[in-house]
């Protein structure tokens, strides 16, 4: 039959109408495709940071080296000015590597950069902190932690190592399944050493609901299921001690950083209120720390020696046994076996100590070799402190003393400091990078105050232990702790035990307990200047 142009037109029409709907269903579908995988990455965007309450960076800006300076304590040392100069020379390059974060990344905070490469890294920041918590009235160092905490995964993942820069701003470096994935478990050390010397319990109470989850990665991640021992594996990357030769399924170092990272947790608990957790921390830190000394301690040797799977010691002697010492973990006739090794100019106190390796290793390198023999900020800050756990007070400061020495005249000669230095040349070590604040810092500052002008600072309890051993006029002006700002001045004497005549300055009460030839006194100061003499 033949059709009208009518017809043919609504035919016509028709079939284009159908075409229609069907593809605006497609686009429609499309368009929701597109719609959900770009909520779907903003979900797994949003499950990143979800235990620590700081979402968004608030623009702040960064303090100024020229305008901050007298607001940083000031050492006194009149027999070792160039101690003193070193001192402001990394405060200097301190300041020139505070950071904000660029425009569009995830990161929440202003923070301070280590000055290696376009990452944040873990270990670094840690080791940052130890020494500018000094300055925590200047600048808040421990929020640079807020940008590792914001980037934690929904299972407590936090990766050593996190972009910095660019498109790839707040990525992991390194995915979660990799060996060399985390760093030592230390966040907990470190906010708890803040905590001494701000007094800010507030922060305690944003970071414990990370810290918990972290630790609960760590449990699951770090523990060789098919292995007899139950303790903690690592690799030379994970641990910062890059191409260290040691081997085995349980680490003596990263096991002993477990029990700090518990004993730290509960103290955290502690102060906040929460004595069960803290106890449940306790608990678990005086498991590891028994099993460490059941199967990883040699009596013979006096050494803790890492393990394989079944249980069998795996002997190399590196620097990472003294965090045992920090940790507690040893008795006190452990600790003194572990302090001869320490100590011994053939194994570890070399020249700069503390060496990495032992020089008794067959891979010793006497240039460093990076860590088959150098010295390390971090390594020896972390067993000085050790040797003041166990009252080894008078090594600390032999080895503070030596070792700044050093430093210094690697500073005399090449105007900075370094990365790390060659254990038995007075030189840095191979493959070593200059202008390194970054964690160098630590000995010209925080050594510096600690053991060598023997201050020991607690804002938690408002006083200050004051070891007396120098003779020279020494001292400190503008120390901060909390909200007390500090003079402690000793006088000249003409021997270590003569009487010590002390001007003090406090703007608020403060306790001062000092330490003179084994004599403690403790001293109750009100605000205004006093002077003192403390005999032994």
């Amino acid at each position: 039959m033949e059709r009208s142009d009518s017809d043919i037109i609504s035919s016509h029409s028709g079939l284009n109408i159908k075409d229609g709907q069907r593809n605006l269903i497609l686009l429609t579908i499309f368009i929701l495709i597109i719609r959900l995988s770009i909520v779907g990455a903003e979900m797994r965007r949003n499950n990143r940071g979800l235990y620590f309450p700081k979402k968004k960076y608030v623009a702040e800006v960064l303090p100024d080296w020229s305008e901050s300076r007298n607001l940083l304590p000031v050492p006194i040392l009149e027999d070792d000015p160039g101690w003193v100069d070193l001192y402001w020379k990394c405060w200097e390059l301190a300041f020139d590597h505070l950071r904000q974060p660029e425009p569009g990344t995830p990161f929440v905070s202003n923070y301070v950069d280590e000055a290696f490469n376009d990452n944040i890294f873990q270990w670094d920041t840690i080791f940052m902190v130890m020494f500018w918590r000094y300055a925590h009235h200047v600048f808040p160092v421990i929020q640079s932690f807020d940008n590792f905490y914001c980037r934690q995964h929904a299972d407590g993942f936090i990766c050593r190592e996190i972009w910095e820069k660019g498109s790839r701003a707040g990525n992991d470096h390194h995915p979660k399944d990799s060996p060399q994935a985390i760093n030592p478990p230390l966040f907990s050390w470190a906010e708890v050493e803040y905590y001494r010397l701000s007094g800010d319990k507030h922060r305690l109470e944003m970071i414990l609901p990370v810290l918990e989850k972290y630790v609960e990665w760590l449990e699951v991640n770090r523990v060789k299921p098919e292995a007899k021992h139950g303790l903690y594996w690592q690799t030379g990357l994970g641990s910062g001690m890059d191409n260290t030769p040691q081997t085995g399924s349980a680490w003596v170092e990263m096991s002993a950083q477990m029990v700090i990272q518990y004993n730290d947790l509960a103290f955290i608990a502690e102060e906040i209120g929460q004595p069960e957790k803290a106890g449940k921390f306790r608990r678990r830190a005086e498991e590891i720390s028994i099993k460490i000394n059941q199967l990883m301690w040699d009596e013979q040797s006096g050494f803790y020696w890492n393990l394989d799977d079944n249980n069998l010691w795996q002997k190399c002697k590196t620097i990472g046994f003294s965090w045992t010492l920090l940790a507690g973990i040893p008795s006190a006739q452990q600790a003194g076996k572990l302090v001869a090794h320490l100590m011994d100019t053939t194994m570890f106190f070399r020249l700069i100590p503390f060496a990495s390796l032992a020089a008794e290793s067959p891979e010793y390198n006497q240039h460093g070799g990076y860590w088959l023999g150098s010295s390390w900020e971090p390594t020896t800050y972390q067993a000085i402190k050790g040797l003041e756990r166990y009252g080894f007070e008078a090594y600390a400061a032999q080895a503070s003393e030596k070792y700044l020495a050093a430093i210094y005249a690697v500073y005399q000669r090449t105007g900075t400091v370094w990365e790390n230095y060659a254990p038995d040349f007075l030189e840095p070590g191979d493959n070593s990078r200059p202008d390194f604040v970054g964690w160098s810092a630590c000995g010209p500052v925080a050594l510096l105050i600690e053991n060598i002008l023997g201050l020991h600072a607690d804002a938690i309890h408002n006083q200050v232990v004051w070891h007396l051993r120098r003779t020279d006029r020494h001292g400190i002006d503008n120390l901060v702790i909390g909200q007390t700002t500090l003079t402690l001045i000793c006088e000249k004497r003409a021997s270590p035990g003569d009487p010590a005549n002390l001007i003090i300055k406090t703007n608020q009460p403060f306790t001062l307990i000092t330490l003179l030839c084994q004599k403690s006194e403790t001293i109750e100061l009100k605000p205004g200047t006093w002077q003192v003499t403390i005999s032994n």
